[in-house]
């Protein structure tokens, strides 16, 4: 019976937030609660709620104080020679301009919001891509599932939500995981490598005008997208200032295919108040640092993100009205992520104290092949590929993994192992119907989704099986 009821309550929860009629934050907490009377254990629920909350509040308080931070690098400038650097590189040849949207995107991933690499990386990139009439699902494609790749750091979610669902210390999945990881991304420059080379060879070499070359204190950024004071991303039309700079590839007035002016975006504003140019390789620094300090577990995770945001908030913003606007403007997404944490205390606690969990694993592990028992994990990895695609990020590592852990621990398989092989599928994730992100891609791209998902499955899949074969080689999964 508690076997039905589980797989219902999971049924139940990922029909409802697939379907939209239930927010993922109201459904782990409601649909649970629901089932947990339904099982008869109503009087528990305090409880499990209760020490779930106390297992992820690490968890919560790394994902809030990541997000604040990165939110705060990108506000003063930390990624804006970046971005300049990688237009003056790409010039007008379409094999660098396909790489330099591969590292560009990749490079600003580093925040951990999709939607935040989607709009810098369109503002920077579809300029370039509109005049020199590239192909723009090569950019989306390209963009997407470098995103994917890197949204497996702890603070981009994935691997957050397998140590909640888990138990697990965020660190354990992700450090002996970098080196697969990195092979993944490897292969997405290869992957960018290749196709502009097709680009390459569709188009030609093409040069620009002298005229459009310019020194870095004359490139001006593109106009189009930016954060509002509030914090929330919207896009917005406007043309670039006077001059124009690599990056501003429609000041000549040329029109498009359909007979109107080109849009144009802005991505990093040359002239936003938030910027500490002064400040630069302080920053700089503290973000080696603090990643340095990560990958060598000098403390935990949570630990070292409070530190940095509090010292990059003290730095940079030094007035407190300042450091509130800063808070202010990424509150949104402090919100949202550590809110959905919090909630899935409530899921996985009902989920693991009634039982559920483990008389559905003792289902699975009767349905799995006795010879596919001790490679539970490649199995995890193979089914994260369709399974995350299919259903959101929730629904997968709140869901499935625990099942999946529990199955692979009647064959003497590690969660750990479980955890790592979960975010192989990332890289087709991100291109996923379900993402929100990948329709600020595709609309700031002015990309067809369905043109989009044609294009980029093959290569995500790709990328994905790439990852999960460099974790089986390196023995991490």
């Amino acid at each position: 019976m508690l076997t039905i009821l589980g797989f219902a309550m999971i049924a139940t929860f990922l029909v409802l937030i697939m379907t939209k009629k239930m927010s993922p934050i109201a459904a782990l907490v409601l649909i649970p609660a629901l089932f947990c009377v339904a099982v008869g254990q109503g009087a528990k629920l305090g409880d499990y709620v209760i020490e779930g909350v106390g297992n992820l509040a690490p968890t919560a308080a790394m994902l809030m104080f990541a997000i604040v931070y990165f939110g705060v690098m990108i506000d003063v400038g930390l990624f804006d020679p970046i971005v300049r650097g990688i237009l003056r590189f790409c010039k007008a040849d379409p094999m660098r301009i396909v790489v330099g949207t591969a590292v560009l995107a990749a490079i600003v991933s580093l925040d951990g919001d999709g939607s935040t690499t989607f709009m810098i990386t369109v503002s920077a990139m579809y300029p370039l891509y509109k005049r020199l009439k590239m192909s723009l699902v090569v950019m989306t494609g390209v963009a997407a599932t470098a995103n994917g790749v890197m949204n497996t750091l702890p603070w981009g979610g994935p691997t957050a939500r397998a140590a909640t669902a888990l138990k697990l210390d965020a660190s354990e999945i992700f450090i002996p995981m970098i080196p697969a990881l990195a092979v993944g991304l490897l292969a997405v420059f290869l992957l960018s490598y290749v196709l502009g080379l097709r680009e390459r060879k569709r188009l030609g070499m093409l040069t620009l005008d002298e005229a459009l070359v310019r020194e870095p204190e004359q490139e001006t950024v593109l106009a189009g997208a930016g954060t509002d004071a509030g914090g929330g991303d919207r896009l917005r039309k406007g043309s670039a200032a006077s001059g124009t700079g690599p990056a501003d590839l429609t000041q000549d007035g040329d029109d498009d295919e359909d007979g109107e002016d080109e849009e144009e975006f802005k991505g990093l504003d040359p002239n936003r108040s938030t910027l500490r140019p002064k400040l630069y390789w302080f920053n700089a620094g503290l973000t080696i640092a603090l990643l340095t300090a990560m990958i060598m577990e000098l403390m935990p995770i949570p630990v070292l993100f409070l530190l940095g945001a509090a010292l990059a908030l003290t730095v940079n913003f030094p007035h407190m009205p300042d450091q509130r606007a800063r808070i202010a403007a990424h509150a949104d997404n402090v919100l949202n992520v550590s809110g959905m944490v919090f909630a899935a205390a409530v899921f996985t606690g009902v989920l693991t104290g009634t039982g559920m969990v483990e008389n559905m694993a003792d289902w699975v592990v009767g349905a799995v092949p006795d010879a596919m028992g001790p490679h539970m994990a490649i199995v995890t990895g193979l089914l994260s590929l369709p399974l995350t695609y299919f259903m959101s990020n929730d629904g997968f590592y709140f869901g499935v993994v625990p099942v999946l852990a529990e199955a692979g621990a009647a064959h003497g398989v590690s969660p750990l192992e479980i955890a790592r092989a979960s975010l192989a599928g990332q890289a087709l994730h991100m291109s996923s119907p379900l993402v929100p992100a990948v329709y600020v891609l595709v609309g700031m791209a002015k990309v067809e989704f369905g043109d989009h998902t044609r294009f980029t499955v093959k290569w995500a899949v790709l990328t994905s099986l790439v990852v999960l074969g460099a974790g089986i080689l390196f023995g991490t999964i």
